[in-house]
């Protein structure tokens, strides 16, 4: 019986046994088969402890003007990392006190200040640090001059950086991108960011245990896909133009503001458009004007406006040029109105005929058309044809509509640049139906976008037809009268005559709305001229706007706009290779010098024939026959314009002092070199030494001055530099100084 218990007790145990090996054996097995449980992926477990993964950057797309020259690119830029203990195989920071005093300048810190923020991590026990907002976003050049300090754990990280090459360039059309905020601000940037905008990927592989990929084994990768680039209208001489333009008048008049459209009546594309203040979108945080004031800013235009009133009489058939009125001085029939008065103090100019109401820019001639002839239904009815109240659609973030009054007596202060409020680019607008035998095109800024992972091109801009406010003949009447603007012995624009290039346009001088009325003052206003060329057949609009400058001796501010305006033209049409009729001649060819193909000739021979075309030879290297040039050969150019001549061996830093930006960034072009350019004007002060070797040089930095007293006497400044012009406004001012009374809304 005892016997039996024993064996039923080790039955039973191995039974037991038995199960629970059965359990545990199945579960191995389920395991092994399976990879895992409900619960858990062995198996992905395992491959994680074995799998690196590394992100892809999708770049954000680069913004290019109409010539293919970046704007708003993405580049490499890299940050500074303090490593404090010698973990995963770096080196850790040896000596903290001799790291701050040597690191400290370099990354905008003080020594005490760095030494602070090394020992703190070290008594946290941390393994690295960051090192500030000074120690981001540094260049490679930077980056470099950090190594040369052979630090111990200092160690960097790269990461991409929005960059604008080009600094203040088109600023308020391109925007910025805020890294604080890891997102863009203003301007196209802002408003194309989901085209812009680039997507990561990953990249994944199984490693061994020191990090080295394993042979043969499969790889994964989740391709990143770069954000799509745009292409601008923007012509990059002729707002590089613009720019140095409004710069120089900036300095010598320091206006409230500035603003510039350059722009193709036939297709409506934007050449060049710019402001000031403006700013350089790398160092945004300085900024001081956020709106783009040629689309953002809506104000009367003064008599600019007058061309479009014009318009609409000579459509409508009630203006006879022969008919004769009384000028100085005009009552509008309500009583509670002073009356409207010419711009020479109410003098006006006796009875004249309605033909010398354009040239002489007579308000009570307006003022009659608009409230004898017309009528405001009429009047408002040609103003909208001609798009004043609503937007262009140019494309740009927050643009105006403008305000346009509504009632009689508005109409009549409206028709000769009073009471209604309308945007510059909406003035550019409307005068390509005059410019354009009556079709008004749409202005537009983006050509096309292109997706740089497919080359595909997912949108592109054609030009479009925005309305047809008058008839070819009305348009051309009133181009005519334009004309007479600038060449009538009577007319108020004359300072806009530009040698060789005939020219139509009005001028504008509109008062500023104050508290009780409007601003008093000699220049207390805003002075335009809405012009287009070549008259016959006209392939450019150009519209400057400067707002109370601070003219030396007496003069009008006309002068300032005439300077910005005739400098602005003479290169555009030189850039552009147009041609126009002379006053004085049957034919008039391109101004400029035609540069020769000296390429393949012995250097000293290609200096001198450059010379005796009255051109500025710029020799790069030390080699004996010429290269390459820039300008290329055939291209139109100023006389006594650098051409740099590139002749290959060893090329030698030269003095930039007094050269102008786009000397230096033409010469960055030949020697291959990134051009880092800081502030406007004149360069004054470089990285590298005149003399140094270029050789293994990528990049210098040059600060450039508006101030020429800052240069050495005996440097000469670059003839491609804005030229102040040589006409100045009569010392009685010419144009027309609106009657100072309250605009009627």
């Amino acid at each position: 019986m005892k016997r039996t218990t024993i064996v039923y007790r080790a039955l039973t145990v191995f039974a037991v046994a038995a199960l629970f090996l059965a359990v545990i054996g199945g579960r191995f097995l389920y395991v092994q088969v399976a990879k895992g449980t409900s619960e858990h992926d062995y198996m992905a477990y395992a491959e994680s402890q074995w799998t690196s993964e590394q992100p892809l950057h999708g770049e954000r797309g680069t913004i290019y003007t109409s010539n293919g020259s970046a704007v708003a690119e993405e580049v490499s830029s890299y940050s500074v990392q303090a490593i404090l203990k010698d973990d995963y195989g770096y080196e850790a920071v040896e000596d903290i006190d001799h790291t701050a005093e040597q690191l400290a300048p370099y990354i905008g810190l003080e020594t005490n200040e760095l030494r602070d923020m090394l020992q703190r991590g070290v008594d946290a026990d941390r393994f690295q640090v960051e090192l500030g907002s000074g120690s981001r976003q540094l260049t490679y050049e930077e980056k470099e001059n950090i190594e040369d300090l052979e630090l111990a754990g200092i160690e960097f990280k790269t990461e991409p950086r929005r960059y604008y090459p080009n600094q203040d360039f088109a600023s308020h059309v391109v925007g910025y991108f805020d890294r604080s905020e890891d997102e863009p601000a203003m301007g196209l940037e802002s408003s194309l960011d989901e085209y812009l905008l680039g997507s990561g990927g990953s990249y994944s592989y199984l490693r061994a245990r020191n990090g080295v990929p394993l042979p043969g084994e499969a790889r994964e990768m989740e391709e990143a896909y770069h954000g799509q680039d745009v292409y601008l209208t923007l012509h990059s001489h002729i707002q590089l133009a613009v720019e140095q333009a409004l710069t120089v008048a900036e300095t010598l008049y320091d206006p409230e503001r500035m603003m510039a459209i350059v722009a193709d009546p036939k297709t409506g594309e934007v050449l060049a458009m710019s402001n000031r203040p403006s700013f350089n979108p790398n160092y945004y945080q300085s900024i001081s004007n956020h709106m783009n004031f040629t689309v953002s800013d809506h104000f009367e235009p003064g008599s600019t406006m007058k061309m479009f009133t014009m318009a609409a009489a000579i459509e409508e058939g009630v203006y006879d040029d022969e008919e004769y009125f009384q000028s100085g001085t005009y009552s509008t029939g309500y009583s509670d109105t002073p009356h409207i008065r010419d711009h020479n103090q109410g003098r006006g100019w006796g009875d004249i005929p309605y033909k010398e109401a354009m040239p002489r820019s007579a308000n009570t001639a307006f003022a009659r058309i608009v409230n004898d002839k017309l009528g405001a239904d009429r009047f408002y009815e040609y103003m909208e044809r001609f798009g004043f109240g609503r937007p262009t659609g140019i494309g740009l973030p927050m643009e105006a509509s403008g305000l346009m009054s509504e009632n009689d007596l508005g109409a009549i202060y409206s028709g000769f640049g009073q009471a209604s409020a309308v945007t510059p680019i909406q003035q550019v607008q409307a005068a390509t139906a005059i410019a354009n035998g009556g079709d008004m095109v749409q202005p537009y800024l983006i050509d096309k976008i292109v997706n740089p992972n497919t080359g595909d091109v997912t949108y592109e801009h054609e030009p479009e037809l925005s309305g047809q406010p008058i008839s070819e003949e009305t348009a051309n009447q009133v181009k005519s009268q334009l004309r007479d603007v600038v060449y009538s012995d009577i007319g108020t624009g004359q300072p806009y005559q530009v040698e060789g290039i005939e020219v139509a346009g009005k001028t504008g001088t509109a008062q500023i709305p104050s508290e009780g009325g409007y601003l008093n003052g000699h220049n207390q206003n805003i002075f335009s001229f809405l012009g287009m060329a070549p008259y016959d057949d006209p392939e450019l609009i150009v519209y400057v706007a400067v707002d109370r400058p601070n003219m030396p001796d007496g003069r009008s501010g006309n002068g300032a706009v005439a300077e910005i305006f005739n400098t602005v033209l003479k290169q555009s049409i030189q850039y552009l290779n147009l041609t126009s009729y002379d006053l004085d001649a049957d034919e008039y060819q391109p101004e400029g010098i035609e540069v020769t193909d000296v390429t393949g000739s012995r250097i000293n021979r290609a200096v001198e024939e450059l010379q005796e075309h009255n051109l500025d030879a710029v020799v790069i290297g030390d080699g004996n026959r010429v290269e390459k040039q820039y300008p290329d050969a055939h291209e139109k150019v100023l006389a006594g314009e650098k051409i740099f001549l590139h002749t290959g061996g060893e090329s030698i830093m030269p003095d930039f002092t007094g050269w102008s930006q786009r000397d230096v960034m033409k010469f960055g072009v030949v020697a291959d070199l990134n051009i880092h350019v800081e502030g406007n004007g004149f360069a004054m002060n470089q990285s590298l030494e005149p003399g140094a070797s270029l050789s293994g040089v990528e990049t210098i930095d040059v600060a450039f001055t508006t101030d020429r007293s800052a240069l050495d006497d005996e440097e000469e400044s670059s003839p491609d530099e804005a030229e102040e012009s040589s006409e100045e406004s009569p010392t009685e001012e010419v144009e027309e100084s609106q009657e100072e009374e309250e605009p009627v809304e």
